[in-house]
């Protein structure tokens, strides 16, 4: 009983030297350790990490059993491993800074922006606009390419084309994708409720598992949504059927209805802007 209290009392000690600032800096590392995790679970960085977990049980199998010779080897590579780490893992690194500069915690604190935040990122006009406008130029097969900013900046995409500043229609829209027009060859890039510029060149996707008969219009509309939290609509020149890009997935076959639904997901509404436009769409159906 004496050798257990003495052993409480030799480790309880260091309880005792614990203060605040000690406490703050073990959650601030717990919340980086845990973002980190939650990051690179769905990137290649998870199968590389298991490989450096086995480098590591290895390792230690060779201090154990004295391998000094493995263990000269490991410590002189370790510098171009970690070199090596960094240029195989540039685009996740990358892209994690992209994720940090995306997240406003000023905003999130102080939402100094109210009537942003009440109107979304772009009106439910807009959103009938586009859908009209696809649906027209699916019954026709005429091809489209439109690109629904977020928050990404999509800058370096729109100095690859012409400025066009309009306001987002389902004319305007079918006049600028109709055939043999100076403006129908490219993507339109759609921001709030305007048409910022047209025939924008856009990053192809390598993904290997789209499908080989999508062509050039499809492959660019899920490259520009694997580098950006833009949506990208696309209706098809062959088969007049319109699909969506979001995240790197391509949703193909969908109806005017689910189009609306689907850039509503992305309007950023609040619940209460919701209900009203519930609320007022329910009341002019009634009117009529």
């Amino acid at each position: 009983m004496e050798q257990i209290r003495a052993f409480a009392d030799e480790y309880l000690m260091y309880f005792q030297l614990i203060d605040v600032w000690d406490v703050m800096e073990i959650i601030v590392l717990s919340v980086i350790v845990y973002y980190m995790m939650v990051f690179i679970r769905d990137t290649r960085a998870w199968s590389l990490l298991k490989g450096v977990f086995l480098i590591i049980v290895f390792l230690l199998a060779a201090m154990i059993l004295h391998m000094d010779t493995i263990l000269w080897l490991a410590k002189s590579a370790f510098q171009l491993a970690v070199i090596g780490l960094i240029v195989i893992l540039q685009p996740e690194l990358r892209k994690a800074l992209e994720e940090l500069g995306k997240k406003n915690f000023i905003a999130s604190v102080f939402p100094f922006d109210l009537n942003k935040q009440e109107t979304g990122l772009f009106s439910d006009q807009t959103i009938r606009e586009i859908t009209r406008g696809c649906a027209a130029m699916g019954r026709v097969k005429t091809g489209a390419l439109i690109v629904v900013g977020q928050n990404d900046p999509l800058t370096e995409y729109e100095k690859t084309g012409i400025e066009v500043d309009g306001i987002v229609t389902n004319q305007l829209l079918i006049n600028i994708f109709e055939k043999n027009t100076p403006l129908h060859d490219g993507a339109v890039i759609v921001r709030g409720d305007r048409v910022t510029y047209a025939t924008c060149y856009l990053p192809l996707s390598d993904n290997m598992e789209l499908s080989k008969e999508l062509g050039t219009r499809h492959r660019a509309g899920v490259g520009i949504s694997e580098v950006t939290d833009s949506m990208t609509v696309i209706v098809s020149e062959e088969t007049g059927k319109i699909s969506v890009a979001y995240q790197g997935t391509l949703l193909r076959g969908l109806s005017a209805a689910e189009l609306e639904e689907k850039l509503r997901s992305i309007q950023n509404k609040t619940p209460d802007d919701k209900k009203e436009h519930r609320r007022w769409k329910g009341r002019s159906r009634n009117e009529e």
